[in-house]
């Protein structure tokens, strides 16, 4: 097998993982948004973070695999479909950890409200329900999508 289809592979590995974990951790959080029990909502909250470190790991097979193929295979880092997908990469990435930041806020308090009885509570439903959080995660999922598609039909 030549070096190129093992990076080329295993590139796509990272994009599976990289879109899979996003995937998962809206699934969650959507999960946690029907839920009335605090405890119910920490649970769910807390198993977005495997769903994270997917995504994390992910991220950096793209970048890095996808720059030994750009250099591998005499792309130029200039060519306009590159270019975009580097900034989809990056700014999927940033409005991720902006709505990731929210979660991980909105779990503490979950958690916190377990601890003292489990009792259902308006604000945790407001942190849960973010609209910054929302927009910024929505955000991040679209890119990857762009991505993908640039990925897919490069220009």
């Amino acid at each position: 097998m030549a070096e190129t289809q093992w990076l080329v592979g295993f590139h796509l590995v990272g994009a599976f993982l990289f879109v899979s974990g996003g995937i998962a951790a809206g699934v969650l959080h959507a999960l946690a948004l029907r839920r009335e029990k605090s405890s119910e909502i920490a649970i769910l909250l807390r198993l977005t973070r495997p769903a994270v470190a997917l995504v994390g790991a992910g991220s950096l097979l793209t970048i890095a695999l996808g720059a030994a193929l750009v250099d591998r295979d005499g792309f130029s880092f200039g060519d306009g479909w590159i270019a975009a997908t580097l900034a989809l990469w990056f700014a999927s990435i940033v409005l991720g950890a902006v709505g990731g930041r929210s979660a991980r806020k909105s779990r503490y308090l979950a958690e916190r409200l377990a601890a003292e009885g489990d009792e259902s509570a308006d604000s945790l439903h407001r942190a849960l329900r973010n609209p910054v959080a929302r927009v910024s995660n929505y955000g991040s999922f679209l890119c990857l999508l762009a991505i993908l598609g640039l990925m897919v039909w490069k220009p």
